[in-house]
């Protein structure tokens, strides 16, 4: 298999996997549009070429940069409720304290990328840790 070829089929399993995501969450096509940053005349025929692996997300740097996000929100999901994978579209669409009583699901949608990445910041604490530039290897002990 080719490089290119490789990272078609890379394409494809995220575009699949992003647009199993985002039906779980229970999103219409306008907020699919907003969540992945795609043009607002991509219509909902064009998304079911995406669920059914005809057609792969737009090779766009901010659309592939989204799909990351949400994939590693939906993996911090998968690991904040590994009992219950139904919880994951419950808990976007809920308020939280966090977030003002919005729920996360409008924080992406008003904010967009910065929203997806609060997002992510809440559930996986590496990722923030990780924007906080605290990358140290471990615990260093205090000088006695």
């Amino acid at each position: 298999m080719t490089d290119q070829q490789q990272q078609q089929q890379a394409r494809s399993d995220i575009t699949r996997a992003v647009m199993a995501l985002l039906d779980s969450w229970q999103l219409d096509t306008r907020e699919i549009q907003a969540v992945l940053d795609l043009p607002e005349t991509t219509r909902a025929r064009a998304l079911n070429k995406y669920r059914e692996g005809q057609d792969v997300l737009p090779d766009d740097p901010a659309v592939m940069r989204r799909a990351g996000y949400l994939l590693r929100i939906s993996d911090a999901l998968r690991t904040t409720y590994p009992l219950n994978p139904r919880m994951s579209g419950r808990w976007v669409r809920q308020g939280h304290r966090r977030f003002g009583r919005r729920s996360p699901l409008s924080i992406i949608l008003r904010d967009g990328e910065s929203g997806l990445i609060a997002v992510l910041s809440e559930l996986d604490c590496t990722f923030s840790w990780d924007l906080t530039g605290s990358k140290t290897t471990g615990y260093q002990s205090p000088s006695v």
